[in-house]
């Protein structure tokens, strides 16, 4: 069926760009030792490199496990990308399994580092300059479960005027190219100028963010790195007095800083994208391991 398309869909083009950037070799050298263990001594009825693209393709398209077995039927592209056909498909349970195992030996993390180590090498990280952001990501608030209590990894933080019960993802992005190389999780009520240290790549000495990161040239630990530039926004309320600053002579000045403000502002989009797509693309808008988590406590 392949050979006969005259098109190549989005999704195939992706899912080919996606094979063709990642380090398998490396990939499955980390994880190997692990999946050896899990299935014995014994013949592994499905390999170790078609369960890792299978898990890559559920994180990229948002599937849960039953979904994923669904897709590897329904769609050609999914299966050609794993390198299995019609026969092979894996059941939701194996799926399931393989999971837990990078969960367990929490291999999500250091899959992650390896996959920027490589993108590193091959010059896709200049490594010059770093953008900071952070997101609330809302979680269950139900009860109904064992512990008969929310999950104590969530916790209420204040946005505006709205509270919100959930976490926070930070992240930081490679300021010239855009690519995520740092992420770190938190609870809700976490500052977002705490976190900011470990988004660092280490080399880069000009630090970009929003108002949240004002004073993050003054603390301790950020003063022992090479940053020597911050590109901090101000907040909403010097922007809306330097307005309406009164005096003819000023305006070319107040001009200025609105526009220095303006760039600063399509700078900084490159982070807000890679939340458009961990929230949409990715469907992460909200925690959903807490039902999960609490039935099986």
């Amino acid at each position: 069926m392949q050979s006969l398309k005259k098109k190549q869909t989005r999704r195939e083009r992706f899912l080919n760009h996606l094979d063709q950037l990642l380090p398998w070799n490396e990939l499955l050298e980390l994880t190997h030792p692990h999946y050896q263990k899990m299935n014995g001594k014994g013949r592994q009825s499905i390999s170790l490199a078609v369960m890792l693209k299978i898990h890559i393709a559920q994180i990229v398209y948002n599937y849960s496990d039953p979904g994923m077995g669904d897709a590897l039927y329904e769609v050609d592209s999914l299966r050609h990308f794993a390198g299995i056909g019609l026969d092979e498909v894996p059941d939701e349970t194996t799926i399931l399994r393989f999971s837990h195992l990078l969960e367990k030996h929490e291999l999500a993390a250091a899959l992650f580092v390896k996959i920027n180590e490589t993108l590193s090498a091959r010059g896709l990280f200049l490594k010059t300059g770093t953008i900071v952001d952070a997101s609330l990501i809302t979680a269950p608030t139900p009860t109904k479960n064992k512990l008969s209590a929310r999950d104590p990894d969530m916790h209420s933080s204040k946005k505006g005027n709205m509270w919100h019960f959930g976490g926070k993802v930070h992240i930081g992005v490679d300021s010239e190219t855009g690519l995520t190389h740092s992420i770190v999780f938190t609870s809700g009520n976490v500052s977002d100028i705490n976190e900011v240290v470990h988004l660092l790549q280490g080399e880069e000495t000009c630090l970009q963010g929003d108002a949240g990161y004002l004073g993050i040239d003054k603390r301790e630990e950020i003063q022992a790195t090479q940053l020597k530039q911050f590109a901090i926004a101000k907040r909403p309320g010097q922007l809306k007095k330097i307005k309406h600053t009164p005096g003819i002579t000023a305006r070319p000045l107040i001009d200025l800083l609105l526009n220095v403000e303006h760039e600063l502002a399509s700078r900084r989009a490159k982070v807000e994208h890679v939340f458009r797509d961990l929230k949409i693309r990715f469907g992460y808008a909200k925690v959903r391991y807490c039902a999960f988590r609490a039935k099986n406590d």
